[in-house]
């Protein structure tokens, strides 16, 4: 879920990046800031980023699954990166270190943009960056983070928190569309949808944590029904797709297609639709100047206004506003 769009960095100016290792941290989610920010992207001719690993200690970390680990950075250098992202806490129950809470508060004052994934908004909510904002954490910790923290508006409903400086996002995976979200702040829709294809996951994920609470898993023959229905679809966005033409796509029928759409992916067929036509319009917003009417037109809606009214409803902000933020 993407919410209000701050003021954007310039293109290119949020060049360092700092994660937090710490003793006993499961390795997914460090590994998903190192494959966005850490490998060489030399394809899209942009400058990339540069990771630093920190952690408190210089001595070895263990990580869950046996392994072991050093990080060559310290504290000093995690506060003094342009993003700064803790992926975790040891003990969401237990206190944070002094010197974490402290790194925090230095990175924040000295304007760095402050991130977590999963249990890391607990390192934020002690370091007091989230004292008064709106923020998420995984649905199993949502309510321990609001009892901890009063002060924190929690939103357990969402895959990830904008709130420009300081960003939180859901569960390991939500991490991953948050870290996406950056890109695309920093480089922009078509940066961002090309290491969402290299990564074999949508650029933006439609609905928020609540549908994966308690959630089945699809069979496997309802995967590739969905998914025939989901690549037709998105070789057809510019023309009109009803319910109908997804099922027969699917080759099952309308009922059983919104049964297993549902199931699949907690939202509506035309919904989906709805949000990859947006996802489609960003690349055109950025990049090229034609008008809102023929943006609209080439990714499917009947109209400018109802494209505005989506798109507002999804950006938090109008298509106009977005290509003056975004816009080469």
């Amino acid at each position: 879920m993407v919410l209000p769009l701050p003021s954007p960095v310039p293109r290119g100016a949020r060049r360092t990046v700092s994660v937090l290792a710490f003793d006993g941290m499961a390795p997914f989610e460090l590994g998903c800031v190192v494959e966005i920010f850490g490998l060489p992207r030399p394809e899209l001719d942009v400058p990339w980023y540069e990771l630093a690993v920190c952690a408190e200690s210089p001595a070895d970390l263990r990580v869950a699954g046996g392994l072991t680990m050093r990080a060559p950075h310290g504290l000093e250098a995690f506060a003094a990166a342009d993003t700064v992202i803790v992926p975790g806490v040891p003990d969401v129950r237990g206190e944070v270190s002094p010197g974490v809470v402290a790194a925090l508060r230095a990175a924040r004052d000295r304007g760095a943009r402050v991130v977590s994934i999963c249990s890391g908004a607990f390192a934020l909510a002690a370091a007091g960056l989230l004292d008064g904002r709106e923020a998420t954490t995984h649905w199993r910790y949502a309510e321990l983070l609001q009892r901890r923290f009063p002060s924190v508006r929690v939103n357990p409903d969402v895959l990830y928190v904008d709130g420009g400086d300081v960003l939180t996002s859901a569960g390991s995976a939500a991490g991953l569309d948050l870290l996406v979200h950056l890109v695309r702040r920093d480089h922009g829709a078509g940066v961002a949808n090309a290491v969402a294809r290299r990564l074999v996951i949508p650029p933006h994920r439609d609905g928020g944590q609540a549908q994966f609470v308690q959630a089945a898993v699809a069979p496997v023959e309802d995967d590739d029904a969905v998914a025939r229905a989901m690549d037709w679809a998105l070789s057809h966005l510019s023309g009109p797709i009803t319910v109908a033409d997804l099922a027969e796509a699917a080759r099952v029928s309308p009922r059983t297609f919104i049964r297993r759409f549902g199931r699949q992916t907690g939202t509506s067929p035309l919904r989906w639709v709805v949000s990859q036509r947006i996802a489609a319009s960003l690349p055109l917003l950025e990049s090229t100047s034609v008008p809102v009417e023929e943006v609209a037109a080439a990714v499917g809606f009947d109209s400018p206004v109802t494209f505005r009214h989506h798109f507002t409803r999804a950006m938090r902000t109008s298509p106009s506003a977005y290509r003056r933020a975004f816009g080469a």
